[in-house]
Parts: C-alpha cells; structure tokens; sequence
C-alpha cells in the first residue's frame, strides 16, 4: 500500500504577527497534488492540524475546505489523530458520520485500538493524549508519563495485529533522540515524555507528527514527516515537505515542499542592504531576519528597510551598536512614530508588524488631535 505522511499543519499560526493563509493553502494544494501525482490509496495527517484549540473562524472554515478536498473531491481515504495543538472535543464533532466517506479521526485514546484496514495495511490512529487518559483506560496509577503508558499501549494493539497484514502507528509525540526547533511546543519535562523508539519496533512503520523537521529522528521505519512551512527563523535552513510511504516492498521517499514565501536570514551592513545591486540578488518578499553588521546608529533604521524588505521578522546587530553623544540630537529630530518604532526595536529587540504600525499611527493621530 502506498501513502502520503503529513502533520503539523498549524493552521491559523502566525509568524511574528503576519498572517500565513496564502502561504499555508498554498503548501496543502501542493500536498493535495502529489497524494494524486504518486497515486496514493490514503492520506495520514499526524496531528496538530490547527494551531490553537480555540481555532479562529477562518481556521476552521479554511480546515473544513482543505479535509473535503482531499476526502471528498479526490476521494482519498484520510487518517487523522489529534495533536497537542488541536482541542479534541471541537476536532471530533461530526466524526461519527465521516468514516462514511473513509475519513478515520481519532481524539481519544480508547479510539486507537481498533485498527483501520486499508488494503494490505492495519493503521493504528493514537492522537496525543495525557498520561491521566492512560491511568484511567488501563486502571492503572503507576503510568506518570506518556513513555511509562506506551508499552501497554503498544502491547493492546498488537493483540489487534493481523499476521497477513502490515502494521502502522499514527501518532503525535517526542520520540528520543529527537531533536526539536523554536515553533514547537515543550510537552515533555525533565526528558520524561520522550518516548524510547524500541518500544515501537512491532510496527513497520510509524508516522509521527509534533516535531516540525523531517530530520529531526534518523530512524528507516520511525519519521516525522516535519510542518509544511517553516514557522521559525530556526527552522531557515530546514527543507519542508512529506513523506511517500509503501508498505510492501517497504520503502519511503521525502517529497519536498516549496514555500509560497521563504524564511531566510541576510547578514549585511545597512550600506549594503540599501544598495540596489544587492537587493536585486535577494528574494525581498521572503520573511527575512536581518542581522546588521554595523555598530552606528542608524536613524530610523526598520522603516528604511521595510521599505525594501516589507516582511522583515527580525533586526539584530552582529556586533552591537556603539552608543555616541550625536545619538540624542539625532533621535530628537524624528517623527513620533519613528521614535516609538525605534523604541519598540531597541526595548524589545523586535520590530513592529505592518499591523502594529497602522495602529501606533492611529493612536498618534488620536493623541495629537486630543492635545490640540
């Protein structure tokens, strides 16, 4: 059987206050595209598919759209599990009537122990859970964490097991040995939670979501397939994308993702930044973090430059910046929404969103015409 491993959509997550629609519906028609270019039977989706349990409206709406795509316009099977983002009591409603359609989503724990069985292959959809849900279906107290419960857990499926089928794990976890980027949330204490890979060695292959880079286990039969874009300057250099997984023979193939809009990181001084034959080697609308080289002030130095780069995400100094006596005199002479821009950058070490900067000018105005 062949299928396409994909998780971590986030759907409704900003990057420094920009919005990602276009970005994210933009990597799903490509993740749509290849489950029909490869010819895949299904489509496993491994959790956290929003970003917040509280989901806005057009999270969900835009949710809603990109899951009847692929189950009822392409009619491909999907298997879905809840991640530590999602709210599994919003995410389950309706779930009753979508395995009509092949859509398999599991919230609950108790869910995972009845298997899927698409062709040759049994699914084991097991969505993140706390280790109390563990306590309470085995009746016992002693499992504190979610790597305590997993061998119970993996004991009561393979009691499922079919000997003339394969076996796969959906599931939403830190595997150890992992290694995790800034976008991810910490669900584990102390290494606690991380779960050791041998005790999934009864399965054949296991799909994982939580962690947002595809390299971030180095194992042949346990990967994560990695978020479809990049949520994080540290995530800069990492290539987005999905998994290609067939069963028999077993094999797996990353399909790589390209961004709608990059995230990369530009060091340079501001001489250089400003120059047009530089900029014009640069790809200006990718989300960029900007490491200036120089140590002089620079009078309203992120307004300048978000005139050349308007999806600026960071403004730091390789070498600081040198404080001199001109500093004052020069700063006087800005406008007041230069001043609070600089102020904003220099308190906080982030700049404005285009956003924050349309409200500061309506709250200036405000203020100016009060004070008249």
């Amino acid at each position: 059987m062949r299928f396409l491993h994909t998780a971590d959509w986030h759907i409704g997550k900003k990057l420094h206050g920009y919005e990602l629609w276009a970005e994210q519906q933009d990597a799903f028609q490509q993740i749509l595209a290849l489950a029909q270019q490869k010819k895949v039977a299904a489509v496993v989706l491994a959790g956290d598919i929003y970003d917040r349990a509280l989901p806005s409206e057009q999270a969900v709406a835009t949710v809603n759209q990109m899951l009847q795509q692929i189950n009822l316009t392409a009619r491909l099977p999907l298997l879905a599990i809840s991640g530590n983002h999602d709210s599994a009591i919003r995410l389950e409603t309706g779930s009753p009537w979508f395995t009509a359609t092949d859509f398999y989503l599991n919230t609950k724990l108790e869910q995972a122990f009845t298997p899927i069985e698409l062709a040759d292959t049994q699914f084991f959809l097991l969505p993140y859970f706390e280790p109390f849900a563990a306590r309470q279906y085995f009746g016992d107290d002693k499992l504190r964490t979610i790597a305590q419960a997993m061998p119970k857990i993996v004991a009561a499926m393979q009691e499922k097991f079919k000997a003339d089928k394969k076996h796969v794990l959906v599931a939403h976890f830190f595997a150890a040995g992992s290694q995790q980027s800034d976008s991810e949330t910490k669900v584990t204490v102390g290494g606690l939670d991380a779960v050791p890979t041998d005790a999934l060695a009864a399965f054949d292959y296991v799909a994982l979501g939580h962690l947002h880079n595809e390299t971030a286990l180095h194992a042949e039969r346990i990967k994560y397939s990695g978020s479809p874009l990049k949520f994080s300057v540290s995530e800069a250099q990492q290539q987005k994308g999905v998994w290609l997984v067939d069963t028999d023979p077993f094999q797996t193939e990353f399909l790589p993702l390209k961004p709608l809009r990059d995230v990369a990181e530009v060091t340079a001084s501001f001489a250089q930044l400003t120059d047009p034959a530089y900029y014009a080697q640069l790809a200006r609308n990718d989300y960029l973090a900007i490491n200036l080289t120089d140590t002089r002030v620079i009078p309203n130095v992120m307004q300048e430059l978000r005139k050349i780069y308007p999806y600026i995400l960071s403004l730091t100094r390789e070498n600081g910046r040198e404080a001199t006596a001109t500093a004052t005199p020069q700063i006087r002479t800005l406008s007041p929404l230069a001043l609070l821009t600089d102020f904003f950058q220099e308190t906080t070490t982030q700049p404005l969103t285009a956003k924050q900067e349309k409200l500061a000018a309506v709250a200036l105005k405000i203020a100016q015409k009060d004070g008249e």
